[in-house]
């Protein structure tokens, strides 16, 4: 096992996967901008609490500007706006021969690419359940899968290492060749977790209704177009297959999609997606411009119609500049945008 491991960024994604490490006996160490929450840390220890577990574990903890010396192994858990920023930040403390894993949502793989190179940059897929609830105190609502793989397809030796050492948090951690039909696969699913920001209403309020059930159906099948015209191959996780949103399904297929992942969250205690709490309780922007605008500008690059994401990420700007309120009423306003050719 190669030691240490720098876990940049210590809230949902980045605490719970580091308490898991930390507890089975890996070299930790954890990276928070918060300063009250790397005290709590460092002063009490993690505490993971919810219905998947609940344990308190010893851990280290320090600020950006604490950090000090050169890591190989780096996980990066920050909100996709704070990637540029934290990889200028942690360029100094990278080995020549290290390399950074965006363990986030979206496509931030291209962008630490670009800044480090691909051959230092790892792809990571999560869908689990968590959210930050204070210093020192990160809840785990539910399991998920964990993927992680190289951009380029190949099982390397430093894959296997990680994913080896990523099953002390997630037993099933796949290791994988096609990194990139996950993320898209996501992306499509992001939909409706933006969708879930827009209205006063938890999760699966969205994958129950079917009152709006033709408009969130065409809402992913419009990120679901743009992997394939690129010829992506989407890969399933749970709970969503994508297969139920590409060209060739009908809606009863959607149907079954969306009562699967209904099925599958009632035993979450994570009600809401990460945009509706940015929004509604941590009164913080969202990862918009890192997370939808991108899947947006891949869908105009493509000649992909996304009327439904886009009005989606335009009610998005408008409830965080305070000129629009969560309500139901957004999933009139988006059910009125389907034009007859996607009724």
């Amino acid at each position: 096992m190669e030691k240490p491991l720098l876990i940049w960024g210590s809230g949902a994604i980045g605490g719970t996967i580091g308490a898991y490490l930390a507890r089975s006996g890996s070299d930790v160490l954890m990276v928070d901008m918060v300063a009250e929450h790397v005290e709590a840390m460092n002063r009490e220890g993690l505490s993971i609490k919810g219905p998947v577990d609940e344990f308190t574990t010893a851990i280290r903890a320090v600020t950006p500007n604490e950090i000090s010396g050169v890591f190989k192994r780096v996980l990066l858990c920050v909100k996709g706006q704070d990637t540029a920023a934290a990889i200028d930040m942690l360029k100094p403390h990278l080995a020549d021969d290290g390399y950074v894993v965006s363990v986030q949502n979206g496509l931030n793989e291209n962008l630490i690419a670009e800044m480090i190179g691909e051959d230092r940059t790892i792809g990571a897929f999560i869908n689990f359940g968590a959210d930050y609830h204070g210093p020192g105190d990160i809840l785990f609502g539910a399991r998920s899968t964990v993927v992680v793989g190289e951009l380029g397809g190949e099982i390397t030796l430093r894959l296997q290492t990680l994913h080896k050492e990523l099953q002390a948090f997630e037993p099933n951690a796949i290791a994988t060749n096609n990194v990139w039909g996950f993320l898209w696969s996501k992306l499509a699913y992001c939909s409706l977790l933006w969708a879930n920001a827009v209205i006063d209403g938890e999760l699966n309020d969205v994958f129950g209704s079917k009152t709006y059930r033709l408009m969130l159906t065409e809402l992913t099948r419009e990120v679901i177009r743009i992997a394939e015209a690129d010829g992506t191959k989407l890969e399933p996780f749970d709970p969503f297959d994508p297969s139920a949103f590409t060209r060739d399904a009908d809606q009863s297929a959607a149907d079954r999609a969306f009562e699967t992942i209904f099925n599958h969250r009632l035993g979450s205690a994570k009600k809401h997606s990460g945009m509706w709490r940015d929004i509604a309780v941590r009164k913080r922007k969202t990862e918009l411009d890192t997370l939808l605008l991108p899947v947006l500008d891949a869908g105009a690059q493509r000649g992909v119609a996304m009327p439904l994401n886009t009005l989606l990420a335009q009610m998005i700007q408008e409830i965080e500049a305070g000129k629009r309120q969560q309500t139901w009423q957004n999933f009139d306003e988006l059910r009125s945008r389907m034009t007859d050719a996607t009724v």
